[in-house]
């Protein structure tokens, strides 16, 4: 039941969304190496997060996000590369953002609108950050942006929900000179982590991931064509493909 109302959901976002109005022109391309600090001290290699080190040091991130806020992309100006990294860095600085204030919780699903509108009610539709003065949550930068604009499929392997079974959150931050390798680095570590995706050459076990946002993994190929391309095992096109259950408990 709550896969298939994902399902709907993600489908009403992706019939309803039109191209986010986030953005400024003129603005120059801020630095991450804050949020780089950051993450190297309190995210580990094995993607769990110390939140109550991001509490003592939350005015640092503070400022980073403050950053991000005053300099957001201008479309025209800055490289795709440069515009990605950007959208990645807020994606999980602001999620982070959104988990120290309500710590301790068990899940980031247990944090809720005040004032919910049906459909759209999760924790991702919270606009509890601006961007360039305008109101912005986590929803519109993953569907409205990161999905719609730049039509890359590693996205998913880069953001992080705060939960175990998403994909690690990296200890370190995503910068436009190293994207590419960044972003086939954090494929091939989801695909082959056997705590979030079971690969054998004729059984898939894999993340729901791939199932919510077939449509992303499917459009040059089928999505074993696509786990093939990163897998250290060759999978059989005609390998059995299930899904595992998505495990929402916080990523600490």
């Amino acid at each position: 039941m709550h896969a298939l109302f994902i399902f709907i959901s993600i489908l009403l976002i992706n019939l309803s969304c039109g191209r986010s109005q986030l953005g400024q022109s003129g603005t120059e391309v801020p630095s991450h190496q804050a949020f780089d600090r950051l993450l190297q001290k309190y995210v580990n290699s094995d993607g769990k997060v110390n939140y109550e080190g991001f509490i003592k040091e939350k005015e640092e991130l503070q400022i980073y996000l403050d950053l991000l806020s005053a300099y957001p992309p201008d479309r025209m100006t800055w490289t795709q590369e440069e515009q990605l990294a950007y959208w990645i860095n807020a994606y999980n600085a602001f999620t982070v953002k959104l988990i120290i204030d309500h710590y301790p919780v068990k899940s980031i699903k247990d944090i809720k609108p005040k004032f919910p509108v049906p459909l759209f009610n999760t924790v991702w539709h919270i606009e509890f950050f601006k961007i360039g003065g305008k109101p912005a949550s986590l929803d519109e930068i993953e569907h409205k942006i990161l999905r719609k604009e730049f039509e890359e499929p590693r996205i998913h392997f880069a953001i992080n929900c705060a939960s175990f079974s998403c994909p690690l959150l990296s200890n370190y931050a995503y910068v436009p000179e190293k994207l590419d390798q960044q972003l086939n680095t954090a494929a091939r570590q989801f695909i082959n982590d056997p705590l979030r995706n079971k690969i054998n050459q004729d059984k898939v076990e894999i993340s729901e991931i791939f199932s919510w946002f077939k449509e992303d993994f499917t459009q040059k190929g089928s999505v074993i064509d696509y786990l093939n391309q990163y897998s250290d095992i060759s999978i059989s096109k005609k390998a059995k493909v299930s899904y595992l259950p998505y495990d929402w408990s916080l990523n600490e």
